[in-house]
């Protein structure tokens, strides 16, 4: 593929249509901050995840986009067992694996694989490419039809690798193609879930589509469910058939495709799209100008996070109810089904230009 590579037609499945594969009640993660002297005591908490309620289904591909710092990472390590839940319950087909042990969790860790942001550090320098591929299928004792150097070429042609780089050491390539070699190692246990953690965030534009649909291609080939985290919100509209936004440690809204991108209803979804460029979003979008919006300052931190509703410091519908009550995450009036919101006071059903920007910003007003 050349550099012009452009993203191909998105997944056009109904969303949601599988059977629930993986299940997420209240999930927490708080890492403990720790202080004093001489004795170290607990003097804090970094509330990283506050109570995520999500379901993914068989062969669906789920996107959650947000801020830096907002716990997207967090989640995607918390789904995949590298992290243990502070509280909440997670469910893999049908089994609460929650506070699952090691042991117990081995049949289920072959089929929850990850691939990592950074192509750089998450493969070992000191390791070939057959290394690094066949490595889990050595370590779950997998062997498969006609070994196993067949199965990693196969699998190097499959994300469009060279079969023959089977001996080359990770040095030797661009930071395209060990994103690939991360795709084969994630593919080598032929995975029911493949949770990406900004997979395109740390390569050149020029080559960010190209991993982009080759993810889309192996969703759509093998029937993979996807969980894409990502802050740009046109990758995760061409690549997810469901989404979620993720604010401060907590979902304020998730719905289908289509109803979150042409109808959002929180205000900082709303925000969040105003600050995509019209020119890369789908040529689907109905014509007309789009709202302008501004947000005053940084996300909050997640050691003293806001009461009530966490966006109310920087939403501009916020009231005296925002800070005292915290919104459910329910369907709204006038939104699709499947489509939640968390907000006392949500937005109408539209991306059209405003009578008047909204600005927060006051070194910007």
């Amino acid at each position: 593929m050349g550099d012009n590579t452009t993203l191909t037609k998105p997944v056009e499945s109904a969303p949601g249509t599988g059977e629930p594969l993986l299940e997420v009640e209240g999930l927490t993660k708080h890492f403990p901050i720790m202080g004093g002297f001489p004795v170290k005591r607990k003097v804090g908490a970094v509330q990283a995840v506050d109570g995520l309620d999500l379901t993914v289904h068989a062969g669906e591909s789920f996107g959650l986009v947000g801020e830096s710092g907002c716990g997207k990472s967090t989640t995607g390590r918390l789904l995949t067992r590298l992290l243990e839940p502070t509280a909440g319950r997670i469910s893999y087909a049908g089994r609460d694996i929650t506070h699952a042990k090691r042991k117990q969790l081995a049949p289920v860790r072959s089929e929850i694989q990850m691939i990592f942001q950074d192509p750089y550090s998450s493969l070992n320098p000191r390791m070939t490419v057959g290394s690094i591929i066949g490595g889990p299928m050595e370590v779950n004792g997998i062997k498969p039809p006609g070994g196993r150097e067949r199965r990693i070429r196969e699998l190097l042609e499959t994300v469009g690798l060279n079969p023959e780089h089977y001996n080359r050491f990770p040095h030797e390539f661009s930071g395209g193609q060990r994103q690939r070699i991360g795709v084969a190692r994630a593919l080598a246990l032929e995975p029911k879930l493949i949770v990406a953690d900004e997979p395109v965030s740390a390569l050149d534009v020029s080559i960010q589509a190209q991993v982009v649909n080759l993810l889309q291609e192996v969703q759509r080939e093998l029937g993979i469910a996807f969980v894409f985290i990502a802050h740009d919100l046109a990758i995760v509209r061409h690549f997810s058939q469901r989404l979620a936004v993720m604010y401060l440690g907590k979902i304020v809204e998730v719905g289908d495709r289509e109803s979150l991108y042409t109808r959002p209803r929180h205000p900082y979804t709303h925000a969040l799209l105003s600050a995509v460029p019209e020119a890369v979003l789908s040529e689907d979008d109905e014509a007309g100008e789009r709202e302008r919006i501004r947000l005053a300052g940084d996300v909050p931190s997640p050691i003293n996070p806001p009461s009530g509703c966490r966006f109310r410091t920087r939403c501009w519908k916020a009231q005296d109810k925002c800070a005292t009550e915290e919104p459910p995450l329910v369907r709204i009036s006038g939104s699709t089904e499947g489509h939640l919101t968390a907000c006392h006071f949500p937005e109408e059903g539209s991306t059209t230009a405003r009578e008047e920007d909204i600005v927060l910003d006051t070194a910007l007003s």
